[in-house]
C-alpha cells in the first residue's frame, strides 16, 4: 500500500473508531525536508506547515505573519470608500454618533473598537446592544427609536445589519442614515442603508470573507483614517494598538486562522500581554490565567465570560467592559460576567443532558437525521448555542437548539462541523417562508421559528444537508502530523510549534502520535469528567497528559480500566503553566490499541 495511503501506524479504527492517516502524502513529505533545509528549522516544524499548504518560497513569511505584509487595501472591499467617507465627514463635524451590535464577543469587541476610535477624536457614541430575549438579534425599531430621540443622526451596526431591511428603512424614514459593517451571510435583496460594507456580500470579490466582524470594523478604521490623513486632519489613533480586541473576537467567532487573521491574532495577542485593556485583563484575573495570554485563554476562558452576560444577563456588560478606562469598574463588571458564567454553566450542563437524551432516542440504533433540530420550552435562550455546540460535538453531525417560548414561537442556534454550509441553507429556508428569520454564516447560525414552522424546517434541512453531512461524515479519518515520543515532547518543541499558529479553524492544531507508550496513574479529576494520567515511553520517560470530558467515552474507560497497558496515543501539546513554571501538557485526542 503506497505510503500516503497506508494508516498511520497502521491504526485502522481506533477506539473512537477513526482511521488514522498521515496529514502529509509523499510530496508534501519532499516540501517539508527542502523547507526544513533551506529555512533551518526542525524537521517537525516544517511538516507541520507543509501539511497546512504552505510552499517552499512562502514558509519563511508564514512564520513571521505581519499586518503591514497581509493587508489589503481597504478599497477592495465593495462599498468601502463610501463608507469611510461619510464616517470620516462625521468625526471632522462632531456628529451625533450611536453603535448598534450585537450581543456576543464579536459584537462587543467590534463596538468597542469603535466606541475607542471614535473617543480619540471626542465623541462619545451612544451604544446599543439588544437583549437577546426580548429584541432578538439586530436592530429593532423601538431601539432605533431611542437612539433618534436620543439625538443621534448617523447610526451604525456592527456584526449585523445585513439582514435588517425593515429596521434599517424605518431608520432612514426617521431622517437618520445607517451604516452597515458586518460579516454575515447575505441574502440576494441588501437593505438600503446608506453604505454596507461586508465581504460576504454577493458583489464584493475582496476576498476577505473569512474576517469577523471585529476584523472587517478594523478594516473600516484603516479607511477612515486614510479619508481624515487625505483632509489633513492631525493626530490619528495608532490602530495596532486595539488589535487586542481584533484578535479576541477572531478567536471568538471561530473563524479561519489564515492570511490576515493570523497576522491579527499573533500582533492582538502581543497587545494583550502588555495588559493595556483594562476590561481584558481584569477577565483574566476572573478567569485565574496562568501564563501569558493564549489563544486558548481567549477562545475558552476571557470569552465565554463576555458571552455570559449577553446569553443570561446584561447584553451590554462585554462592550462596556472592553471599553473602560477605570481599572476598579473594569474589575467591578469582569466579578459580574465571571458570576453570570458560573450560572451559564450550570444552565448549559441540565440543558445538555435534556438535549442528548431527546437525540439518542431521535438517533435510535441506526444512522438517525442528517440534523439534529431539537426544542425545548425549559431551554434558556441563552444556551442554546452551547446546547448546539455539544451534541454537535458528540453526534458528529449538525445541530440546531431551539428554546421555546411560551406563545409557542421559538429562538435557536445551529452549529455546524466542516464541509457543511449551515449559514447558507437557513438564508434559503428564510427565502422560502419555512422560518420567520435566520441568518449565519458557515459554521454557525441562528433562527426564529413561528408556530408549526418547527416539523417543515426540520424536514427541509435534512433533505437540503443529506449530502454535504454524508460526506463531512465520512471524512472520519484523524491526520497525524508526526510520531514522537514522551522524552521528544520538549518545551522547546512545543514552543518552536508556536511559530506555526495561531491554531484553530483553519489552521488545525497539529496532532501527534505517541507509538506504544502506558497511561499511569490515572484518575478522573474536575467536574467535567477529564481523566488525567502520565504518559510514559519505554525509555522511562514521562509526560503530563488530560483527556477532556473522556470519563464515559470509550478512551476514558479503556485507560480507567487497563491502566500500564501499551497504547497508540494520538493527540495535541501545550504548554500548562502552574505556580510560574513552564511544563508540557499532552492533550489525548484518540486512542489506539498496537496491532499484534
Amino acid at each position: 500500500m503506497p505510503d500516503a495511503v497506508r494508516p498511520f501506524l497502521d491504526v485502522h479504527h481506533s477506539l473512537t473508531g477513526r482511521t488514522w492517516t498521515n496529514r502529509l502524502d509523499i510530496a508534501t513529505g519532499r516540501t517539508a525536508a527542502a523547507i526544513a533545509q533551506r529555512s533551518n528549522i526542525s524537521e517537525i516544524l516544517a511538516r507541520v506547515i507543509a501539511a497546512r499548504g504552505v510552499t517552499l518560497d512562502d514558509a519563511e513569511k508564514y512564520l513571521e505573519p505581519t499586518i503591514r505584509g497581509l493587508m489589503p487595501d481597504p478599497s477592495t472591499m465593495t462599498a468601502m470608500d463610501g463608507l469611510a467617507d461619510r464616517l470620516a465627514r462625521a468625526i471632522v463635524d462632531n456628529e451625533a454618533i450611536a453603535l448598534f451590535g450585537d450581543y456576543d464577543v464579536d459584537g462587543a469587541c467590534s463596538c468597542a473598537l469603535m466606541v475607542r476610535y471614535l473617543r480619540h477624536f471626542g465623541i462619545e457614541p451612544q451604544v446599543h446592544i439588544p437583549d437577546r430575549i426580548f429584541e432578538g438579534y439586530g436592530p429593532n425599531n423601538a431601539a432605533i427609536d431611542k437612539l433618534i430621540d436620543s439625538g443621534a443622526s448617523l447610526i451604525i451596526t456592527l456584526d449585523c445589519g445585513t439582514t435588517s431591511d425593515d429596521p434599517i428603512a424605518y431608520a432612514r424614514g426617521r431622517g437618520a442614515e445607517v451604516l452597515v459593517i458586518d460579516h454575515h451571510l447575505s441574502d440576494h435583496e441588501l437593505p438600503k442603508a446608506n453604505a454596507l460594507v461586508n465581504p460576504n456580500r454577493a458583489d464584493d470579490i475582496s476576498g476577505l470573507g473569512y474576517l469577523c466582524a471585529a476584523g472587517v470594523t478594523f478594516m473600516v478604521m484603516v479607511a477612515v483614517n486614510r479619508a481624515l490623513r487625505q483632509q489633513n486632519v492631525p493626530g490619528l489613533p495608532d490602530l495596532l494598538k486595539l488589535l487586542d480586541l481584533v484578535a479576541l473576537a477572531t478567536i471568538c467567532d471561530v473563524v479561519p486562522l489564515v492570511g490576515l487573521n493570523r497576522a491579527f491574532v499573533v500582533r492582538g495577542l502581543e497587545i494583550a500581554r502588555r495588559g493595556d485593556n483594562h476590561g481584558i485583563q481584569a477577565l483574566a484575573l476572573a478567569a485565574r490565567l496562568s501564563g501569558p495570554i493564549n489563544p486558548y485563554h481567549l477562545g475558552f476562558l476571557i470569552g465565554p465570560r463576555i458571552n455570559a452576560g449577553g446569553r443570561i444577563g446584561n447584553a451590554a456588560l462585554g462592550t462596556e467592559l472592553l471599553t473602560v478606562d477605570n481599572e476598579h469598574h473594569a474589575l467591578a463588571i469582569a466579578a459580574r460576567l465571571d458570576e453570570l458564567n458560573a450560572e451559564r454553566q450550570r444552565i448549559e450542563v441540565e440543558a445538555v443532558e435534556e438535549a442528548a437524551a431527546v437525540a439518542e432516542l431521535e438517533i435510535g440504533s441506526g444512522e438517525g437525521p442528517p440534523v439534529l433540530v431539537l426544542a425545548s420550552a425549559n431551554w434558556h435562550p441563552g444556551v442554546a448555542g452551547l446546547i448546539a455546540a455539544r451534541l454537535r460535538e458528540r453526534f458528529e453531525r449538525p445541530v440546531f437548539a431551539i428554546a421555546l417560548h411560551p406563545d409557542g414561537t421559538g429562538t435557536g442556534s445551529g452549529r455546524s462541523m466542516p464541509g457543511v454550509d449551515l449559514g447558507r441553507a437557513v438564508i434559503e429556508a428564510v427565502e422560502r417562508g419555512l422560518i420567520a428569520k435566520g441568518g449565519g454564516h458557515a459554521m454557525a447560525a441562528g433562527v426564529t421559528i413561528k408556530p408549526g414552522q418547527l416539523g417543515p424546517f426540520r424536514t427541509f434541512l435534512g433533505d437540503a444537508l443529506l449530502n454535504q453531512v454524508s460526506s463531512a461524515r465520512a471524512k472520519t479519518a484523524l491526520p497525524i502530523d508526526a510520531a514522537l515520543t514522551a522524552r521528544g515532547a520538549t518545551l522547546d518543541l512545543v514552543h518552536d510549534l508556536e511559530r506555526a499558529g495561531p491554531y484553530g479553524s483553519g489552521n488545525p492544531l497539529p496532532i501527534f502520535a505517541f507509538p506504544a507508550h502506558r497511561a499511569k496513574f490515572v484518575q478522573i479529576v474536575g467536574k467535567g469528567g477529564h481523566v488525567s494520567f502520565t504518559l510514559t515511553s519505554e525509555d522511562g520517560a514521562r509526560l503530563k497528559a488530560i483527556a477532556f470530558r473522556a470519563a464515559n467515552t470509550p478512551i476514558g474507560q479503556a485507560l480507567l480500566r487497563n491502566p500500564d497497558s501499551a497504547f497508540h496515543f494520538a493527540g495535541s501539546l501545550s504548554i500548562d503553566h502552574y505556580q510560574g513554571r513552564e511544563q508540557v501538557q499532552f492533550r489525548l485526542t484518540d486512542l489506539a490499541k498496537p496491532s499484534t
